[in-house]
């Protein structure tokens, strides 16, 4: 039996440094590909109520903040480009370059949460928080726009959960970047969190049409 006197970042259950990179790898696309699926079924059912009651659906769209969707769609692709130099400079070796663009991805993914703050409080200010409170007063049927706002909730509320936690992953990340953990041969915890987060950013780019877009009035009467 040969013993390996594994130290560092290299696990006791690994040959070597690749054959555990290839693994992480393989674990988080094999959970992404989960996420996939849960979402998609979020997605498909969206899709189904809203072939059935459309007016009702095209109304709520049209309820949306527009501007806020937009800005947090425009945050998200620049938390996208700030994360993808980060991983850029985990392969490369770079501490101090990797931890300020992670901040900055960080930073960019609290003002997400920080506009979202803002856009559900309007919604609880207004009824429309589906329960037994909801008070919707438009020319839609109530109970088809309560619908409407389940999947509202449902889809943002699940995708600002995923942000929640990859704000803490990077809480997490922080100390072990200080400390020098990551190195141009050890960065696939960096790089798999980047895949997290790229997913979760795409996942708002199917959002935001579909919740915001879709169906919605022109701003200029032509």
């Amino acid at each position: 039996m040969t013993d390996h006197a594994h130290s560092g970042p290299l696990q006791h259950h690994f040959d070597d440094l690749h054959q555990q990179y290839e693994a992480a790898n393989m674990g988080m696309w094999a959970f992404i590909a989960q996420e996939i699926m849960f979402f998609g079924g979020l997605f498909g059912g969206y899709t189904v109520y809203r072939y059935k009651y459309l007016s009702a659906f095209v109304e709520g769209s049209n309820s949306l903040p527009i501007e806020l969707g937009a800005l947090n769609t425009a945050v998200l692709i620049a938390s996208s480009f700030t994360m993808a130099m980060a991983v850029r400079c985990a392969q490369q070796g770079l501490a101090q370059a990797l931890l300020r663009w992670l901040l900055g991805t960080m930073a960019l993914g609290l003002i997400f949460l920080g506009v979202k703050v803002v856009e559900y409080s309007h919604k609880y200010h207004h009824g429309l928080i589906p329960g037994s409170a909801f008070d919707y007063h438009g020319q839609a049927d109530p109970g088809q726009m309560k619908i409407f706002y389940s999947f509202y909730f449902a889809m943002t509320g699940m995708h600002a959960l995923h942000m929640i936690i990859g704000v803490g992953l990077m809480i997490w990340l922080i100390p072990k970047i200080r400390r020098g953990t990551f190195t141009s041969e050890y960065f696939s915890p960096i790089e798999n969190f980047g895949l997290y987060w790229h997913f979760v950013d795409i996942v708002w780019i199917f959002l935001f049409p579909l919740l915001y877009l879709i169906g919605r009035e022109p701003w200029i009467s032509l």
